[in-house]
């Protein structure tokens, strides 16, 4: 029988790419999302439609999706993974960057939502995994911005578990501490750039995103009556 449809956004690397490797290797079919196309394609994963989509483009991302369960069947799946991290302090960080935090994690995540919601709930079956953080939990230096914009992951999920449990469809919040992506290097402040780095090195360093992978894999795979609410996973060495 035919593996179901799942769709990851934030595709092009680090988690999304990694979860797209791993459920590619179980047999089903992705729509995979992100704004670089060609790093998609170069997966070379088999039945899996790569489209170049701004996660904060409602109208491409309803017509990505659409797109897909035409030629694949109904989203069994939505890996919500696309997101922004962009240090910096409240009182000098520039203001654009929250901006696009904002945007990106929080309506980027609702706009996937609403694409695969509806009929999740009509069909009464389907999972939503958010990727949150160790970051919507507690605080750091200079991360005000993104912290507020990780709460709103965390709390929106679970008020939105509360909405469709009675349902059939699971919710999933997968919350990570420091992992070996891309998303550092997008900060503007140097200097916030390097005592993180500092930092991240004295924990002995970050997960690999192929261990988030496993861990969304793992909620996933749980029987249909049982919903994994919240992991949280972080290299043992950090503290915080």
């Amino acid at each position: 029988m035919p593996k179901p449809l799942i769709v990851i956004t934030g595709a092009s690397s680090g988690i999304g790419a990694a979860t797209a490797r791993l459920f590619s290797a179980q047999g089903h079919p992705l729509l995979l999302l992100a704004r670089r196309l060609e790093r998609m394609e170069e997966l070379g994963l088999p039945d899996a439609l790569c489209r170049k989509v701004d996660i904060t483009d409602r109208p491409a991302v309803e017509a990505a999706v659409r797109e897909a369960e035409e030629r694949y069947g109904p989203v069994d799946l939505l890996v919500n993974n696309a997101g922004a991290m962009l240090l910096g302090r409240i009182a000098d960080q520039p203001v654009d960057e929250w901006e696009r935090m904002l945007d990106i994690n929080v309506k980027g995540l609702l706009y996937a939502t609403r694409a695969v919601l509806p009929a999740m709930v009509d069909r009464g079956a389907g999972t939503i995994v958010n990727i949150g953080s160790v970051a919507g939990r507690k605080t750091f230096p200079n991360h005000a911005a993104y912290v507020g914009t990780k709460f709103a992951v965390h709390s929106m999920s679970e008020n939105l578990r509360e909405e469709v449990a009675a349902t059939g469809v699971r919710v999933v919040t997968v919350a990570p501490g420091a992992v070996e992506t891309e998303l550092l290097s997008h900060t503007s402040d140097e200097r916030i750039k390097s005592d993180y780095q500092e930092w991240k090195e004295s924990a002995g360093g970050a997960l690999d995103p192929d261990e988030v992978a496993a861990a969304i894999a793992y909620a996933y795979g749980r029987p249909r009556h049982v919903t994994v609410r919240e992991i949280v996973l972080a290299a043992t060495g950090q503290e915080s």
